[in-house]
């Protein structure tokens, strides 16, 4: 019976690709019109349907309401109209200088839209994480099947809900579902994967991707530093990585600060600031804030408990570690000096643990962050601008930003996306048009503007000519547009 249920799906799967090949191979999607249509739709969803989906936010993650519209609702809202506003620049082909091994002729890039396209999404930020691939893919002209996260189960039933009321069916799908169906979807043949979530997930993807040579854009994670030099404002420092880190569902989030790096003489001044503004931020009773989020489910409370709790880690807790597993709830938390190769210092913690490592002086956190996988992002506070230059120079990471955390996700105009271990592909803006585009480039020549010196025979003055031409020299140029002898 399982065997048969797999066929059924697999065939289901096979038969609604087909649908959106076909739509798209009519040309569908193409046109200025459609893709604009369905970006209003979505704007009219969001103005329409927001209550619903903050809801659907709040039944999954506990997600506070002015968060889910700060970190998601807004910021897709922001997507939407830079995309309506700058898409009929974006779509026109781009001139590009001709060579001179070419005279006379034009060139020019055009964008062309790829195929029918899948977005697999994930579960700690389900609304923007799901829209934001989407819409560039709709805006480069593609045709495309959403797979929200069952992680997510509230915000996925919406997304299957409430989508097909707004958008074209015939080139736009939600499929919704866990493993099963997700395998289902893999074995289809796409022209390209989008893919948010761990990189377990990511290599089964890929593997999958290769069997058709289907290019993927993997946004994983990993272990993003902050590091912290004595000479910053410590006031300032203290509230953006408290917001950064907690108010950012409370850790869940790739971007978030996953661990610090300061020194050993300066660490306890920033424990008390830390400290103290999380009191300021939660109150003494951090579980009765209305402000932090929940732990997704049970399968990650246990896993943050196990990275808690670990013999070496345990002991080193000097704020927080309170919990409710009924409640899904887990207190900021700050672990000071956790030893570098255990498990929270080593596995990526998505949640409201944060680690304090300290090193001599400052310049020392470089090493520590070299002798990891690269980070998705890289923190750096400090008034010092040499150290913030030679920390751009030396830290390879999907992107960094200089005092402050997680804002660099809100400018359209830098690229989003990981490097190494972290994903690769970048996305955002008019990067996630280019992300679901072909640049095809297109030469065009008249009939005129021979030069026999291309064709055989290549006789001695041919091949001097040819060369030079080639290396570009201006003598040769100038003799040619003279319409010197060549034969």
């Amino acid at each position: 019976m399982e065997e048969l249920g797999q066929k059924l799906s697999f065939d289901a799967k096979r038969a609604m690709v087909n649908e959106l090949r076909r739509s798209f191979e009519e040309g569908k999607t193409m046109g200025y019109e459609w893709r604009v249509a369905q970006l209003k739709a979505i704007l009219r969803m969001m103005d329409e349907r927001e209550a619903d989906f903050m809801a659907a936010l709040h039944s999954d993650l506990s997600k506070p309401y002015f968060e889910s519209f700060l970190h998601e609702i807004s910021l897709i809202r922001a997507s939407c109209s830079l995309f309506l506003k700058q898409l009929k620049h974006w779509m026109k082909p781009v001139k590009v200088l001709a060579a001179i091994t070419t005279y006379p002729s034009t060139a020019h890039i055009v964008s062309e839209p790829l195929g029918v396209v899948l977005v697999i999404s994930t579960w700690n930020y389900p609304f923007m994480l799901s829209l934001e691939p989407v819409i560039g893919a709709i805006a480069a002209g593609n045709a495309v099947v959403l797979k929200p996260s069952e992680v997510a189960p509230a915000t996925s039933a919406m997304f299957a809900k409430v989508f097909p009321e707004y958008v074209d069916n015939s080139c736009i799908r939600v499929v919704e579902g866990a493993i099963h169906e997700t395998t289902a979807l893999l074995k289809q043949r796409w022209d390209k994967i989008f893919y948010t979530g761990n990189s377990r997930v990511a290599k089964s993807i890929m593997t999958a991707a290769a069997k058709n040579l289907t290019p993927v854009i993997l946004e994983l994670g990993g272990k993003s530093p902050v590091v912290v030099d004595p000479n910053c404002d410590l006031k300032i420092v203290a509230k953006r990585i408290v917001v950064g880190k907690w108010g950012c569902n409370n850790g869940q989030a790739c971007v978030c600060p996953d661990y610090i790096i300061t020194t050993k003489s300066f660490a306890p001044r920033l424990v008390d600031a830390l400290k103290s503004t999380l009191e300021g931020f939660y109150g003494k009773d951090p579980q009765q804030s209305k402000d932090l989020s929940r732990i997704v489910n049970s399968k990650h409370f246990a896993r943050l408990t196990r990275l808690l709790d670990e013999d070496r880690v345990s002991g080193n807790v000097v704020h927080g570690g309170q919990r409710d597993e009924k409640q899904l709830f887990i207190a900021p938390t700050i672990v000071l000096n956790a030893p570098l190769d255990s498990p929270i210092m080593t596995e990526e913690i998505f949640g409201p643990l944060l680690p304090i490592t300290t090193v001599d002086k400052v310049e020392d956190s470089f090493s520590v962050i070299k002798s990891r996988p690269k980070p998705l992002s890289a923190y750096l506070f400090t008034k010092n601008k040499k150290l913030e230059e030679k920390f751009v120079m030396t830290i390879s990471a999907g992107g960094i930003l200089i005092n402050d955390t997680t804002l660099q996700v809100a400018n359209p105009d830098l690229p989003f996306g990981g490097v190494g271990e972290s994903g690769f592909g970048s996305y955002h803006g008019k990067f996630s048009f280019d992300a679901f585009s072909h640049k095809k480039g297109v030469l065009s020549r008249g009939f005129g503007g021979e030069t026999p010196a291309r064709y055989p025979p290549y006789t001695p003055w041919k091949q001097a000519l040819l060369r030079n031409l080639i290396n570009g020299s201006i003598i040769t140029l100038i003799l040619v547009l003279l319409g010197w002898p060549m034969a």
